[in-house]
């Protein structure tokens, strides 16, 4: 089941399951103004317009690097004896289909197309056993980085940096999916999710060692290779086999 959250055209918020272009909530149907792996099929004339939000509100992002092997090699750098990671603040956020602003203080913004985990309830200390239990479901981040600048927080933990979406799949096993990130229409990734160095319920475990996690969190698991800049007017999709393809544009600062 694909869940997805929506804001109506009164303005309320609403959480429901996504079909086809249509988010169904109690009974009611909303269409949604977003594409589905390129298509767009609407269900139910009496459907009412909604925008597509982030799927989630997490209170912090935990972002794995260095998860793929070949993406290791091609960044030169040590192969990880443990997952590596970092935060994002919540304020990271960006809803599928928003514009991501380039930000006029850097000079180069990359792309990485990261599955991510979405906690559904409040957990710390998990086994690898219970991380099923304690995961809503997968969904898709990209991991936006200013690169130019010095050190990890500046580069990766400002505001917007974390297009999240488009909708949490809850039923897909995230050890074995393609992906794919187009630029442009230009394939600039493709890649396998058995091919992280750690996988995502080993993941998910370590991190609830040292965290508690609540629901709406999101633990993402790195980037494959051939993460790589983007420009203003730069159309970014990143799918993933099973659950979608989250679909944002760079735009340049007002």
């Amino acid at each position: 089941m694909r869940v997805a959250r929506i804001r109506t055209a009164d303005g309320s918020i609403e959480t429901g399951e996504y079909e086809d272009g249509v988010v169904t909530v109690d009974g009611d149907t909303y269409s949604v103004d977003y594409e589905a792996n390129g298509d767009r099929e609407r269900t139910g004339e009496t459907a009412a317009e909604a925008t597509l939000l982030a799927p989630c509100e997490p209170s912090a992002f935990y972002c794995v690097g260095r998860n793929y092997a070949a993406t290791v090699d091609q960044m030169n750098y040590e192969v990880p004896d443990e997952p590596d990671w970092f935060i994002k603040p919540p304020t990271s956020l960006l809803d599928p289909g928003a514009d991501v602003v380039y930000p006029s203080w850097c000079d180069r913004l990359t792309y990485a197309g990261e599955l991510a985990a979405v906690v559904d309830e409040t957990c710390h200390d998990l086994s690898v056993g219970e991380v099923d239990e304690a995961v809503r479901g997968y969904t898709i981040l990209n991991d936006l980085d200013a690169i130019d600048q010095p050190k990890r927080t500046a580069r990766k933990a400002f505001d917007g940096s974390a297009p999240l979406g488009p909708w949490i799949e809850t039923d897909v096993d995230p050890t074995d999916l393609d992906m794919t990130t187009h630029v442009g229409g230009e394939l600039r990734q493709e890649a396998n999710t058995g091919e992280m160095l750690f996988g995502p319920r080993e993941i998910v475990s370590f991190l609830s060692e040292r965290y508690t996690f609540r629901p709406g969190d999101v633990i993402a698991f790195g980037s494959p290779a051939n993460p790589g800049d983007v420009e203003p007017g730069d159309d970014v999709e990143m799918w993933y086999e099973g659950i979608g393809t989250l679909r944002n544009r760079v735009v340049t600062p007002e």
